[in-house]
């Protein structure tokens, strides 16, 4: 299974839903809180391609983007292959 890194805000809603989403998969991911580790936010945006809001998403070398792009994926049916590439 590819790495899974989501760059959060303990105050960020969506940031705790696309949590959930996973944590419903079962898949483990690494969580970057850019609120306690700010130096990590302009990782977040060049990874992003720009990006500054968060939930940003990335599975493996996927950038997913957000907490709406990652239920976009579930909802089609293309959330599992993606979890379960590389």
């Amino acid at each position: 299974m590819p790495r899974i890194e989501i760059y959060t805000s303990p105050l960020c809603g969506f940031c705790h839903a696309a949590k959930r989403l996973l944590d419903q998969k079962g898949v483990a991911y690494d969580e970057i809180d850019v609120l306690q580790n700010p130096d990590r936010k302009p990782e977040m945006i060049q990874r992003a391609n720009g990006g500054r809001t968060v939930p940003q998403i990335f599975v493996g070398e996927t950038h997913v983007g957000g907490c709406d792009d990652l239920f976009a994926l579930e909802r089609s049916g293309k959330l599992d292959p993606l979890l379960d590439a590389a």
